[in-house]
């Protein structure tokens, strides 16, 4: 995983309240054993018309939003299965993090797991910054993780909850089996101290 510090882009407002994992990445990509490729199929159900050709009212297919790294969606965002690969497909496709009222708890779990930062604030803020956005796509935000902010480019400030342990993974870079090893001397000092 790459650490997650501070983000500075251009958001890809969402208005879709309970877009659940197979809206997200479709049973059909869940064959695949890696994350290549899964940013492909990411909304493909909405992103592409019967034809295969981009669905040129969705949100990820306007001009104005691509390069975004954080999408703004609605309340109880990735509700359904637990797949993984939902934040799969979205890391792959360059998403960085997730801005909604809410999330399902599997997905927000995946999330931090897989270096995705959910961010939940409330409801009327997600609101304005879909208006803010859908008005001026070139709108920057910021996210501080460090300090837990958001910022808008007038220097609204919105702070938001994270689990301290989760905290200092997205920070470092480290998924759980990467917090692992970066224990690997003290694991190898204590098991050199066992008596059996």
């Amino acid at each position: 995983m790459q650490p997650f510090t501070q983000l500075t882009t251009t958001a890809l407002p969402m208005r879709r309240e309970s877009v659940d994992t197979d809206q997200i990445i479709p049973a059909r990509y869940l064959t695949a054993v890696t994350k290549a490729g899964m940013g492909d199929g990411l909304f493909s159900w909405w992103r592409y018309g019967r034809d295969g050709k981009p669905n040129p009212d969705f949100e990820l297919n306007k001009p104005e939003y691509q390069g975004s790294r954080v999408l703004i969606a609605g309340r109880n965002f990735g509700c359904g299965s637990s797949r993984e690969h939902a934040v799969w497909a979205l890391t792959e496709y360059g998403f960085n993090a997730v801005i909604a009222p809410g999330f399902a708890d599997i997905f927000y779990n995946n999330s931090l797991k897989n270096g995705l930062l959910p961010v939940a604030l409330p409801e009327e803020t997600v609101n304005m910054l879909w208006d803010l956005i859908e008005e001026e796509p070139t709108t920057t935000l910021s996210i501080d993780l460090a300090n837990q902010t958001v910022t808008l480019p007038d220097g609204q400030q919105m702070g938001f909850a994270i689990d301290s342990f989760r905290k200092m993974c997205l920070l470092n870079g480290l998924d759980d089996m990467g917090y692992l090893l970066a224990k690997d001397d003290a694991i190898v000092a204590h098991e050199s101290a066992l008596p059996y």
